[in-house]
């Protein structure tokens, strides 16, 4: 079953290189190559650490370079949105038309970039095998990530929506971050820093993965209507939302016994003589 499960993901991998591949030399898509230069450079990072570190532990490093990704996607999208925002207001910018029709400045390449990390992190957890084999559901969201962000950059459609969902990247950022610091060794429950993270870390999670996440969701079937009758936009967006809500609900439930442990540690008893 388990490896069944590696090489159905495998598969589906394979066939998204070739078509990426197909489109970019056949049909000449030089927009894609970014979705390529992603895939390097994430590559290349992972290649970076490993060379440089004594004893490579593949989680560790794999945990790294999300925590670059997450970071970097971050940042872009700040950049991103506060350009668009001083352009136009909030209510002209999450029109149905601009979501749908438009794309914002650099939001094409920023998703491809992500788009590129993505397939990345796909083949380096199935090489090292850094999933649940009975539950991958890591690979799911991969998967589920890839096919949309492709389809929409083979269409040049939804390219504003889909960037707005990538705003879960800055809490994607202190849950890499809380990753490396025990895989680091440094685990005090007591220190500030770790209660400051932890405080950072539901906030994000609250504001940039669930809110955002559900807001996407609402103005989509409130939309519904303005989409175009028959297209695969609208059922491909709502799926991959559901998708994505269910997700964070189970992350939200690891999130909250990760946070019981460490707040909770389990304490030595001994028996004092007098």
């Amino acid at each position: 079953m388990a490896r069944a499960s590696g090489a159905f993901f495998m598969a589906t991998l394979v066939i998204w290189a070739i078509s990426i591949s197909w489109e970019i030399l056949i049909n000449k898509r030089t927009d894609l190559v970014p979705i390529v230069l992603g895939f390097i450079f994430y590559q290349s990072a992972n290649w970076v650490i490993r060379i440089s570190h004594p004893n490579p532990n593949p989680l560790f490093i794999n945990t790294c370079v999300s925590l670059l990704h997450s970071s970097t996607t971050s940042t872009s999208l700040v950049f991103l949105l506060t350009n668009q925002l001083i352009k136009v207001n909030i209510n002209q910018m999450l029109e149905h038309s601009q979501l749908v029709d438009h794309t914002w400045p650099y939001a094409y390449t920023s998703l491809c970039f992500s788009c590129g990390y993505f397939a990345y992190d796909q083949l380096d957890m199935l090489i090292h095998r850094l999933y649940n084999e009975f539950i991958p559901s890591i690979l799911v969201h991969h998967l589920l990530l890839l096919v949309c962000f492709t389809l929409a950059l083979y269409r040049n459609v939804t390219i504003n929506y889909l960037i707005l969902t990538l705003i879960c990247e800055i809490h994607s950022v202190f849950l890499h971050m809380r990753k490396v610091r025990r895989m680091a060794g440094f685990r005090d429950s007591t220190s500030v820093v770790v209660k400051v993270e932890w405080v950072f870390n539901w906030t994000s999670f609250v504001l940039a993965r669930v809110v955002t996440h559900v807001f996407i969701t609402v103005k989509l079937i409130r939309d519904a209507s303005k989409f175009d009758k028959g297209g695969v936009e609208l059922p491909l967006a709502l799926f991959g939302m559901a998708g994505m809500n269910l997700l964070n609900a189970f992350l939200g439930i690891d999130l909250f016994k990760a946070y019981r442990r460490e707040m909770n540690p389990p304490r030595t008893h001994q028996n004092h003589r007098d």
